[in-house]
């Protein structure tokens, strides 16, 4: 995500000890994150009247519910072609029951629920809170698949805390960090990825596209359906829908890689020069960290000021005005592409396993988007002075935002508040000081294997130091612990004339970097 960063009141946490490293592995276990609240005991006969529960994250608790692990959903949406009328839904969640459940909660915030069904049966539901409860006719048990049925509506008229953006013609999603379930019914936490198809109903002169491959389109009367389906598990905070007049852009990327980009139909001609350069920044990043993750990528350029871009899986949003203003110079444009592409490798195939670990994202994001920038400037942007900008002001960072694994919370009403400086540059810092350590050799090896070996998978920041130091050959626990959690800013490897500022007065990140 590139984001303008916010200032945050929130105190400071005391910085938690490094946990263990935990095995690699692929499908999200959900069952990892600290959910506190045991199933069984709170749903059992005589229990309190259910409300919202939550895996106990430390920066949203009540964000995703213990219990099930998803595996698919469907999502069929009928939009009317305005942006301001609540779309027609119905959500089919796949899962499997981890525990016994009388009750089962679902993330969801903003539309009315018609119906529930539970593996073909009607359920009882109640909105508590932020989360939908079910009750269904019958308990599920451990292991046992559940089939849920969710017939609802989606308003996009709500306030500006995240999901359906309005554009110029239509509408768009951006879910980061909690807000897929103000689109659709979910289990709306990261480390519970799961496949997604999506069936679209707009009226004709409206075009719709999602994440993943288009499975085709049906045209009745004056509406037309379109379905898409990812092949690979996408965490909901990725998903994405794009409606509007818009062009599709068909090319192809490395190695065949199918690309498409959704633009203003308007506006074709004139991005075009822009779209044409993500083959080769694919081809860059994939000399840098392995081949692209998924089945196809592109850009959407959407009308609309949102003061983000977003990495969406394989359709990463981007605000319009950035590539038609002549005010920003081109290789700062094209770094933040570069950015929301890293990303696809670093975010969205490769997980985090809660919030806090939101640092292996974007400091890998900012990483490249860095190196990118220096390339493409020519030295104009040098990612040495960008580094040292950023160590100069990284404690001022730090006691703004927390420590970078272990981010101060946002403010009420202010959900994306944790993307603070600390989170970008203050985050890259880290990779810099690590290969400082370790060789750029060895830390172009440890690049490569984060991502081979955690593909489509869910990942802690005990994991990235576990696999740093087996590259090493030495524990870099103590090492990364002062960079990840500390509050005051460890000395720079090679770098002995590097200084933070003493005055602590927080500036904003050195030009060049994310938006």
């Amino acid at each position: 995500m590139s984001i303008t960063p916010r200032r945050t009141a929130s105190p400071t946490r005391q910085a938690p000890d490094l946990p263990g490293p935990a095995a690699p592995r692929r499908r999200a276990a959900r069952r990892a994150v600290p959910a506190v609240l045991a199933v069984g005991a709170l749903l059992a006969a005589g229990a309190p009247e259910p409300g919202p529960e939550g895996l106990g994250d430390r920066l949203y608790p009540y964000l995703g519910n213990p219990g099930y692990d998803v595996d698919a959903y469907d999502i069929a949406l009928k939009y009317s072609g305005k942006n301001d009328v609540p779309l027609d839904a119905v959500t089919t969640i796949s899962a499997r029951a981890t525990g016994h459940l009388d009750r089962v909660n679902l993330d969801f915030a903003r539309g009315t629920v018609r119906s529930v069904e539970v593996n073909g049966v009607p359920a009882r539901h109640a909105t508590r809170g932020e989360d939908l409860v079910i009750t269904p006719a019958q308990p599920v048990e451990p292991g046992q698949g559940m089939r849920i049925v969710v017939r609802h509506t989606s308003d996009p008229m709500g306030a500006k805390d995240g999901g359906w953006v309005r554009t110029g013609d239509g509408l768009a999603m951006a879910n980061q960090a909690d807000a897929a379930h103000r689109v659709f019914p979910s289990n709306d936490h990261p480390s519970d990825k799961a496949v997604f198809t999506f069936r679209i109903t707009a009226p004709r002169g409206v075009t719709a596209v999602a994440n993943g491959l288009p499975l085709g389109r049906t045209a009745r009367g004056p509406a037309t359906t379109w379905t898409y389906r990812s092949l690979h598990p996408m965490a909901t905070e990725l998903a994405q829908v794009s409606l509007g007049k818009s062009a599709v852009v068909h090319r192809k990327g490395p190695h065949g890689l199918p690309l498409r980009d959704v633009v203003p139909a308007a506006d074709r001609k004139k991005l075009e020069p822009w779209l044409a350069k993500t083959p080769g920044q694919i081809g860059w990043l994939e000399r840098q960290v392995g081949a692209y993750p998924f089945e196809t990528y592109g850009v959407l350029l959407a009308d609309a000021s949102t003061g983000f871009e977003l990495e969406t899986q394989t359709l990463s949003l981007f605000e319009k005005h950035l590539f038609t203003t002549d005010k920003l110079p081109a290789w700062y444009v094209e770094s933040l592409m570069v950015h929301e592409l890293a990303h696809q490798w670093f975010g969205d195939s490769v997980t985090p396993r809660t919030w806090s670990d939101v640092w292996l994202n974007e400091s890998h994001a900012t990483w490249y988007e860095a190196r990118y920038a220096d390339r493409a400037s020519k030295g104009t942007a040098s990612l040495e002075e960008r580094m040292k900008r950023a160590y100069e002001e990284s404690d001022a960072w730090r006691a703004a935002g927390g420590p970078p694994a272990a981010p101060k919370p946002p403010k009420p009403g202010q959900k994306i508040g944790i993307f603070r400086p600390v989170v970008y540059d203050g985050s890259a810092l880290i990779l810099y000081a690590l290969r400082q350590r370790m060789g750029a050799a060895a830390f172009d090896r440890l690049e490569r294997a984060w991502f081979a070996e955690h593909r489509d998978g869910v990942v802690s920041t005990a994991d990235f130091v576990a696999l740093a130091s087996r590259i090493h050959g030495e524990d870099l626990t103590g090492f990364l612990r002062p960079w990840l959690y500390g509050t005051r800013t460890p000395p720079m490897p090679g770098h002995p004339d590097w200084h933070v500022r003493k005055d602590q007065k927080q500036n904003p990140p050195p030009k060049g970097g994310s938006s």
